[in-house]
């Protein structure tokens, strides 16, 4: 290959020690240690909160889901025992539109022992009420309700002070302490299912 024919310059003649010749690399800034750090930190920290949650899901405190092979334990409710109380009054209105079924329920409940003069009838406001139905006032009357529901032949039980008598100050007397029962025959006594009721 042929010389150069360009005369020399400045470029041509350089020192042997020279020291560091070409492309050199930075110093790394002081802020990288402190995001490798950070990223530490984070991963331990995950490693942390999944070692909580394995531990939890193992030792049973969290379910990740339903297990087929439990069977869910139905809490017993507290039941109430039955008991024909005759000391309590009765009033039976009738809530369908057939007549007749107040009368032949008070003949159900005279037969079980109540006097004539406690047990009253009469008509509900509604004519299509669903279920027949026994109310009571107090807790300590739902024994005697569960009765009386079983006497005229099984009825649903609820608490209310429908047509429950309130005190009257202007007397000496407390007229909320009568006991009392209120039975509204429904839907389900109508249409020829009174068919079955003795007549007193």
């Amino acid at each position: 290959m042929a010389r150069s024919t360009f005369p020399r310059d400045r470029f041509d003649d350089l020192p042997e020690a020279a020291g560091r010749v070409g492309a050199h690399r930075a110093e790394r800034p002081r802020s990288r240690g402190w995001i490798v750090f950070l990223w530490a930190a984070i991963a331990t920290l995950v490693l942390i909160i999944a070692g909580i949650f394995a531990t939890l899901v193992v030792s049973g405190r969290i379910s990740l889901g339903d297990d087929p092979s439990v069977a869910p334990t139905a809490s017993a409710e507290p039941t109430t025992a039955a008991v024909v109380d005759t000391s309590y009054s009765v009033v039976v209105l009738n809530g369908t539109s057939d007549e007749g079924l107040a009368a032949a329920v008070r003949d159900q409940i005279l037969a079980a022992g109540w006097a004539g003069d406690t047990v009253e009838t009469g008509n509900s406001d509604s004519t299509d009420f669903a279920e027949t139905t026994v109310y009571y006032l107090r807790e300590s009357d739902q024994a005697a309700a569960e009765g009386l529901a079983q006497t005229i032949g099984g009825a649903e039980t609820a608490q209310s002070d429908f047509l429950q008598p309130t005190d009257d100050p202007n007397t000496p007397d407390d007229e909320s302490d009568v006991k009392r029962l209120i039975v509204v025959i429904g839907m389900d006594r109508a249409a020829g299912e009174t068919s079955e009721t003795p007549a007193g």
